[in-house]
């Protein structure tokens, strides 16, 4: 499923699109990017998403497991306050990893997730498609906690200073 999800756009530009040459104003734009997020929220990626969202909100143990793992995430986040030296810090990191794997055992918890993952996927992969046609150095943001390349601590050999 981490094949690349803008294949699933249409290839025509749409109608009344500006031509070679033409430059689009602002309220064009716009009313692009609109049409492009109800395309978008059109999506079956995005129904399966929302449909599997509804499904994980109304059950009842998945509700009541994520609102033990709030409790213990902001214990861990008191505990982490004074550093891993707190004598509690690797009892409340513990229950925090207990809690997420008991989440991620249950079945439509695993299912949203990857539903979550697959939009997001699109998401980005559409948000740079825009950006590199205006220009190779744009930045283009995404949920990847490991980010490479500059400003994220990565080995680059840009000329913004402070990496490579």
């Amino acid at each position: 499923m981490v094949e690349t999800m803008t294949e699933h756009l249409p290839d025509t530009a749409a109608p009344g699109s500006a031509e070679a040459g033409e430059s689009a104003d602002f309220a064009s734009l716009m009313m692009r990017a609109y049409e492009l997020g109800e395309m978008i929220k059109q999506s079956a990626l995005t129904a399966e998403y929302v449909y599997l969202k509804e499904q994980v909100s109304q059950d009842d143990d998945v509700r009541k497991l994520a609102q033990d793992f709030a409790k213990a995430k902001e214990r861990f986040a008191e505990c982490e306050r004074f550093g891993r030296f707190h004598p509690d810090y690797n009892e409340a990191l513990d229950r925090v990893y207990e809690l997420e794997a008991r989440m991620d055992a249950i079945e439509p918890v695993r299912q949203f997730k990857q539903a979550e993952q697959a939009v997001d996927l699109l998401l980005h992969e559409v948000s740079l498609m825009i950006a590199r046609a205006v220009s190779d150095t744009i930045k283009v943001p995404d949920n990847n906690p490991n980010p490479k390349g500059c400003g994220s601590g990565g080995s680059c050999s840009c000329g913004g200073g402070g990496c490579g």
